[in-house]
């Protein structure tokens, strides 16, 4: 038996932080909320802290770092798994207990973390991303280049047409996809399309999303253009993606479906930030569309606060830098949310988001014990979860992965 003992405890469900309580974990599982410790307890004491559900970040890509196309060219697939390892690591540490990785991460990296090979956070992968021809997941550039080299445990996924897009779609599938994802707009950092440009048609869409839900797996739609959002969401995909150019009306009918936003409000601001940190790292023309959709992106997100869509917190992390995923929950402190909001969206609503809500997202008997404790105050200065020193437990599943001085 553990009992972690909170100074202040956040459950994660949105009620009211209490103080003084007693956190009782036998096993992978949380068993008592509050009452004393048993004297055979081993007793992690945070009692000047604040603990509260291990954070949850609906859209990273392990397998992906910032770098140059020069620096990506130069990396074989291995060494990029062995980089998804550490990255998964340096995410769990900065008190992200469950990721959904949005492409890339192979069934592998997800085994190894499971089987206790390597410490990383819970993982739920999507493989790859299905994209038309030209759209924000073909890699082919004007040259001619494809950075996209086949391998056994990735299916190439740009296809066009219902049946190659139903046939991809089983192929993610069978290589260990939890969820697919679909791009159903443009992007940022694609070379043939812009944000604004709507991708796959609704016929395609439905097909895709017919064979995930026919295999009991949802669907996470990168969509920036309104009509790719609309198109996805009218064909029953479960988050949204980005969300750029939402509109009003689009909102009301992802209300009404229960259809999640996942804002990545942080992605476009890394990369203005690493193309002045490194002239050239970013292509033009990714910068460019960067600056043109950051304003937008930010009403969007305040927006659909407002008005009270769903939203599950992710941030794109692989366009930025790993361990820093918690500063997308000062973005939303700023843009509208209240710190206890931004939490719940980062804990409870993430693992619903992920379908894992009754695994994981709240501090309550019978979830998993999926605890952080960080030296502050979190609903008084948000900022406090972005500093790693700060972060001084993190428990996934009963296990303790990191234990600073109290």
């Amino acid at each position: 038996m553990i009992v972690v003992r909170a100074g202040r405890y956040i459950d994660g469900t949105g009620a009211d932080p209490r103080r003084d309580v007693n956190l009782h974990i036998d096993g992978t599982t949380i068993v008592k909320v509050g009452g004393d410790a048993p004297r055979d307890a081993t007793v992690i004491d945070r009692s000047e802290q604040t603990v509260m559900p291990g954070m949850i970040d609906c859209h990273v890509h392990l397998i992906s770092n910032p770098s140059s196309l020069e620096e990506r060219i130069q990396k074989p697939y291995s060494f990029l798994v062995a980089e998804a390892l550490k990255n998964a690591r340096t995410t769990l540490e900065a008190g992200f207990t469950t990721v959904r990785d949005a492409a890339g991460t192979p069934r592998g990296v997800k085994q190894a973390i499971e089987r206790g090979l390597f410490p990383g956070p819970r993982l739920r992968i999507a493989v790859g991303a299905l994209s038309q021809t030209g759209g924000h997941g073909d890699a082919r550039f004007p040259s001619g280049v494809d950075l996209r080299v086949p391998h056994p445990e990735h299916p190439l996924t740009v296809v066009d047409g219902v049946e190659p897009a139903r046939k991809v779609t089983r192929e993610l599938l069978r290589a260990g996809a939890d969820q697919i994802k679909v791009m159903t707009s443009g992007g940022v950092l694609s070379p043939s399309d812009e944000p604004g440009a709507t991708g796959f048609s609704p016929e395609e869409i439905a097909a895709i999303v017919y064979e995930a839900h026919a295999a009991g797996k949802t669907v996470m739609s990168h969509a920036q253009a309104l009509q790719g959002i609309r198109n996805a969401v009218e064909a029953g995909v479960e988050s949204i993606e980005h969300g750029i150019y939402l509109d009003e009306d689009t909102a009301e009918l992802m209300k009404k479906k229960g259809t999640y936003l996942v804002p990545t409000l942080v992605a476009p601001l890394w990369v203005t930030r690493l193309a002045e940190r490194k002239p050239g790292m970013m292509p033009a023309y990714a910068v460019r569309k960067a600056e043109e959709v950051i304003e937008t992106h930010q009403k969007m997100f305040t927006m659909a606060t407002k008005m009270g869509v769903l939203i599950a917190m992710g941030t794109d992390t692989g366009v930025g830098e790993h361990g820093t995923n918690a500063e997308e929950l000062a973005l939303m402190v700023k843009l509208g949310m209240t710190p206890m909001q931004a939490i719940v969206a980062t804990t409870k609503t993430a693992a619903a988001c992920a379908r894992l809500g009754k695994l994981t997202g709240t501090l309550e008997v019978g979830k998993r014990a999926d605890v952080v404790a960080v030296a502050g105050d979190p609903l008084a200065d948000i900022a406090v979860l972005q500093q790693a020193e700060r972060i001084t437990l993190v428990m996934r599943d009963g296990q303790v992965f990191k234990q600073l001085a109290d």
